[in-house]
């Protein structure tokens, strides 16, 4: 169900997820009180592929809209990768894409305008904004306010 906390920053790394269905986000809570969106996980993605080497996550996971996710106990997901080359491939070809991505997005961060913050974010999205009641997200992805976004996108009809 969207608002759903699917595991909160600290708690033990017990299975990987697969997103199937629906959205996701990783917000890690700053120090004075700001939240970061860390991964927007849609269909097909793996939510929080760094809890693969870790003890506990480092985020909060919530459901962005309904979702189905698929289950992996991280234990056998481990073992599955030892043995089986062409998963243990698939996955780091995954993970060089989400490093891309990441990149991509560092970038986007260091526009100084709005304007081109939009236009990197069209560009990574193929350049389609999402409904209107998802705009909050984009304004939260590209590091500006929804009202800098909004008037960046008033002013571009």
């Amino acid at each position: 169900m969207a608002g759903n906390i699917l595991f909160r920053a600290g708690d033990p790394v017990i299975s990987i997820f697969l997103v199937a269905a629906g959205s996701l986000q990783l917000i890690r809570v700053l120090p004075q009180g700001s939240r970061l969106t860390l991964q927007r996980a849609g269909p097909g993605a793996i939510l929080a592929e760094a809890s693969l080497v870790a003890d506990r996550y480092h985020c909060d996971a919530t459901a962005v809209e309904d979702s189905i996710l698929h289950v992996v106990p991280l234990r056998r997901l481990r073992a599955d990768l030892r043995d089986d080359p062409d998963l243990a491939s698939a996955l780091t070809r995954h993970l060089a894409y989400e490093v891309h991505r990441a990149r991509a997005q560092a970038e986007m961060l260091s526009l100084k305008t709005v304007a081109e913050r939009v236009d990197a974010w069209l560009t990574l999205n193929d350049s389609s904004l999402p409904p209107r009641g998802r705009w909050r997200q984009v304004a939260s992805d590209i590091g500006v306010s929804p009202e800098a976004l909004y008037r960046e996108l008033a002013r571009r009809r």
